[in-house]
């Protein structure tokens, strides 16, 4: 599996992918070939404060390379000048990647944040599979928030065709994922028959297809309140959510839920976008 590794060039994204959760977890899922890129913005000139790792930004993406070529990856830099969402995009789509990093907290010289703006914009307009990871505030005992990437998946579903699409992702990270738990919200106007089998017909499949048990349930209330309470109780590592598609402005709409799960959440989450939209 060949992957983009977007970094700020931070201390953080550097110990984030340094931990044997990042690197182990990538391994189990058959990842080999990794990308790492990094993007100056266009609004950075020279001659500004932090410029100096800016100017030579490839040196600086050597000690991350070096983590991952350690590990027995194959490893290819890039550095880019531009807008970072579309750069790190263009390059997935470029290089025929089959899925994209993007840390969710840390900042480098530049103030070059892949916090908020940069991870929501690549989610609204991925083609690829995007995998947002919590990276841990730096007064933490560890790297990243939640040790083990795929350990644990929740996977919330409205039994749409764009939630079967993230479904069906779900055999790619067997090797390392223990438990699957399957989620359905019902909502004030809901119209769904018989939801809780339908999900053990789901968790039937996961049992088929990747050899594990799955458990499921289903809660009542606001859709983001419950898939994030559920995240606590079941002590999931990753929430797989399917995103809704692009408009004809060739935006992707990320949706109101798979959005405000990524901005409020403190899980990583794995975004996977509709048949559609992929390339």
């Amino acid at each position: 599996m060949r992957i983009v590794f977007a970094t700020d060039l931070s201390d953080a994204s550097t110990d984030a992918m340094s931990s044997r959760t990042c690197l182990d977890c990538l391994d189990n899922i058959g990842v080999t070939e990794v990308h790492l890129v990094t993007v100056v913005p266009d609004n950075v000139s020279s001659g500004l404060p932090g410029m100096e790792s800016a100017t030579d930004a490839r040196r600086s993406l050597r000690p991350q390379r070096e983590v991952f070529e350690s590990a027995g990856f194959d490893v290819e830099t890039h550095v880019a000048r531009g807008t970072p969402h579309r750069r790190i995009t263009g390059f997935a789509d470029r290089l025929g990647a089959e899925l994209i990093v993007v840390g969710s907290r840390g900042e480098s010289p530049l103030e070059n944040r892949l916090v908020g703006s940069t991870a929501r914009n690549v989610a609204r307009t991925t083609t690829r599979p995007l995998l947002v990871e919590r990276i841990a505030p730096p007064d933490a005992d560890q790297a990243v928030v939640k040790e083990h990437l795929f350990e644990r998946v929740l996977f919330p579903t409205d039994f749409s065709e764009n939630a079967r699409t993230a479904f069906e992702f779900l055999p790619r990270l067997k090797g390392a994922t223990r438990a699957v738990d399957l989620l359905y919200v019902r909502g004030r106007d809901d119209d769904v028959t018989d939801p809780r089998d339908r999900l053990a017909d789901l968790a039937a499949e996961v049992e088929r297809e990747m050899g594990i048990e799955a458990g499921i349930n289903v809660r009542e209330g606001n859709v983001v309140d419950e898939i994030l309470a559920e995240e606590t109780r079941v002590g999931a590592t990753t929430t797989l959510l399917g995103t809704r598609g692009r408009s004809r402005l060739r935006r992707l709409l990320l949706g109101s839920v798979s959005e405000s799960v990524v901005a409020r959440g403190n899980n990583n989450v794995l975004l996977v976008p509709p048949r559609a939209a992929q390339r």
